[in-house]
């Protein structure tokens, strides 16, 4: 059964509070990615949490599982940009926004297998 508000789901807990973590990471980051990478970063960054809860309101499982795989390419997305800017040396240290992607990932993954219909 479905939790009533998505502000319950650990899942969205979890991947509302990388944003601010990802923000300030960014902040540190060359003026002139301010339209680039920070960008990129920061919309994938707030597409995690919104999509779940925009799915979470949806009329079926169907519908908001469709939205979890969305979540999860933006967290794929952010572990591509993260490893893009140690290359780059925006940043010498991503480990922990890493690990907690990591750990988002695999919330979204088993939350898909459960609401997902076995074929």
């Amino acid at each position: 059964m479905r939790k009533s508000n998505f502000r319950d789901l650990l899942v969205w807990e979890k991947s509302q509070k990388l944003c601010p973590m990802l923000y300030q990471l960014t902040r540190s980051f060359p003026d002139d990615e301010k339209f680039g990478m920070v960008s990129q970063i920061r919309r994938a960054a707030l597409s995690v949490p919104a999509n779940i809860a925009e799915g979470h309101g949806r009329s079926s499982d169907a519908d908001f599982v469709r939205f979890l795989y969305i979540s999860l390419g933006s967290v794929r997305e952010l572990e591509a940009l993260l490893e893009i800017s140690l290359d780059l040396e925006f940043t010498t240290d991503c480990k922990v926004p890493l690990d907690c992607l990591e750990e988002v990932a695999k919330m979204i993954s088993s939350l898909i297998r459960t609401l997902k219909p076995i074929t």
